[in-house]
């Protein structure tokens, strides 16, 4: 079972998450693809995915995890204590969206953007889809 992470591949926060992911998901659970690329778009449309939405997307057997389902969804895979932040499901969607929200609408503002996506490492690139 294959998960792929779709994320905002000209936030700055986004890619130091991507890069947090992929060095505490061991088993390589997760494939990367950013939301501007020809693949994440493809993957959009397929799952019908508003691509106006501001969030981490997580696609998983067909299903689709957005915003704080997305991000403790991925906690679930990572080595370390990470996959105890899970227990946060107890808390409603609407709450922890909220929090999600004010952090994705001020992710540029307070970590920077760049002007065109990061490029994976040879090492990481078997990572990323095409």
């Amino acid at each position: 079972m294959e998960s792929i992470i779709l994320f905002d591949g000209v936030c700055n926060l986004c890619n130091s998450g991507v890069q947090f992911i992929i060095k505490r998901d061991l088993k390589c659970h997760f494939k990367f693809a950013s939301l501007q690329s020809e693949t994440g778009q493809m993957l959009l449309n397929k799952y019908r995915v508003n691509n106006k939405i501001d969030s981490i997307i997580v696609i998983e057997n067909e299903e689709v995890y957005i915003k704080s389902s997305a991000a403790l969804h991925i906690a679930r895979y990572l080595d370390g204590y990470w996959r105890y932040l899970t227990i946060l499901k107890v808390l409603p969607p609407f709450v922890r969206d909220f929090l999600y929200d004010i952090l994705a609408k001020n992710r540029y503002k307070w970590f920077g953007k760049k002007d065109s996506c990061m490029l994976p490492t040879l090492e990481m690139k078997k990572r990323f889809l095409e």
